[in-house]
């Protein structure tokens, strides 16, 4: 059997107790980095024999597994963070155990579109995850084409060092639309900020960005008038109202944070309260 191993993106203890079972009981661990995934074993003290399978090696590393695994062998995939086979090594080995024949069962768990989706404030039905941007800045733009249309939220990830391409890209080619960009999710720095694209570009145009991103931007024709997302604006404000601020700078800071009107943003007050 191979069982897809989900891991934590961050805090350690985002990981289930069906995991840990297995990562203990399996014959072996195949890692996208072994020494990432020592630092996890040791915190669990489980010792397992370990290999790495990578974007270098899998398709060598993929046919080995497969010989062991028609010998009876347990075997446990996991890749640094998160669900192997997403934006991850393991999709190929994935294809080759099924057309193989041979059994695999997937162990859910930590995920950083998931969380990032639900906590951007912006899913109210389906989403687009698309994951890393193509490096080339013409094909990120034929791909962003293509995505423009759809209306449900789309999520991409992004490094530190090509965050502040990736949002004038995006910014560019869908135009200023509302977004989250969540960064360190997870983690003691984790941070989720929403605004506009341009806002958000600015902001790390000022700040340097670090850690690992998701940015999370609002589909076609998901905004108001003013052209901002209702949702958010009253998310915005709720979030304010509950801090104990004023109604009154509750509005003025929202309205000033979203560049709209604070009448609008005063009839949003008293639907919220």
């Amino acid at each position: 059997m191979l069982y897809i191993c989900a891991t934590p993106i961050g805090n350690l203890e985002d990981i289930t107790l069906r995991v840990l079972r297995v990562l203990r009981e399996v014959d072996l661990i195949v890692a996208e980095d072994t020494r990432q995934t020592r630092k996890l074993l040791s915190h669990y003290q489980i010792s397992r024999p370990l290999t790495s399978l990578h974007k270098f090696n899998e398709h060598d590393k993929a046919e080995v597994i497969l010989e062991l695994l028609r010998e009876g062998k347990q075997i446990a995939l996991v890749s640094d963070a998160g669900t192997p086979g997403i934006s991850d090594p393991g999709a190929e080995l994935i294809s080759k155990v099924i057309a193989a024949d041979l059994p695999l069962t997937v162990l859910p768990g930590a995920n950083a579109c998931i969380t990032a989706i639900v906590q951007s404030g912006l899913l109210q039905g389906p989403f687009y995850f698309h994951g890393f941007l193509p490096r080339k800045q013409s094909q990120a733009a034929e791909l962003l084409n293509s995505l423009a249309a759809l209306t449900c939220p789309l999520v991409f990830y992004e490094a530190p060092h090509r965050l502040l391409s990736t949002l004038t890209i995006l910014e560019t080619t869908l135009g200023d639309r509302l977004c989250a960009v969540a960064r360190e999710l997870t983690k003691k720095f984790e941070e989720v900020q929403r605004g506009t694209l341009s806002q958000l570009r600015q902001l790390y145009t000022e700040t340097e960005p670090r850690g690992e991103f998701v940015i999370v931007v609002a589909g076609a024709n998901s905004t108001t008038t003013d052209g901002v997302d209702e949702r958010l604006v009253k998310q915005h404000l709720a979030e304010l109202l509950a801090q104990g601020v004023s109604r009154k700078d509750a509005v003025r800071k929202t309205a000033e944070y979203f560049h709209i009107g604070k009448n609008e943003v005063y009839q949003y007050a008293l639907e919220i309260e």
